[in-house]
């Protein structure tokens, strides 16, 4: 792959890319950041890719450790602008998100790449690094869990 057709690339995944992120976050200032930071990783290291055809998946999955890294720093780190933006966000919610937000990280992580990115169960097993039946499992399980609290 040479760095034109990463650009490309980049260029045609980037708005799943955002999506994907703004449902982790809910913020889009780290969702951008969190993007931003998943394609620099990625530039870095898209000579490691053998195949081509498995950068969507590849590139999905630097960005879903990138959320998790910077969730874990965010709950450690709480400005005050993030406290008024929670509040701001709290008229804004609606249940779905909030239901979502509370899921398991691994139930979660196959609902956004399911239902949200547009990945199909294939893809959301590849992106995850997990067989297609435990996506599978996973996605019957969440959507139990949402079912219940949506209720």
């Amino acid at each position: 792959m040479t760095k034109d057709q990463f650009a490309s690339n980049i260029e045609r995944i980037r708005m799943k890319l955002y999506k994907t992120a703004f449902l982790y976050f809910g913020n889009e200032t780290a969702a951008l950041d969190v993007v931003d930071e998943a394609i620099y990783k990625a530039l870095c290291s898209y000579h490691r890719l053998r195949q081509d055809e498995f950068f969507d998946t590849w590139i999905t999955r630097i960005l879903i450790n990138e959320c998790h890294k910077e969730y874990h720093k965010r709950k450690h780190l709480i400005s005050m602008e993030e406290l008024a933006e929670a509040g701001a966000e709290q008229y804004d919610s609606l249940p779905l998100k909030e239901a979502i937000r509370k899921l398991p990280k691994d139930l979660k992580d196959v609902i956004i790449l399911r239902y949200f990115a547009g990945y199909t169960l294939v893809e959301t097993a590849q992106a995850l690094k997990i067989p297609q039946g435990t996506a599978a499992t996973r996605q019957r399980k969440a959507l139990k869990l949402l079912k219940l609290e949506l209720e």
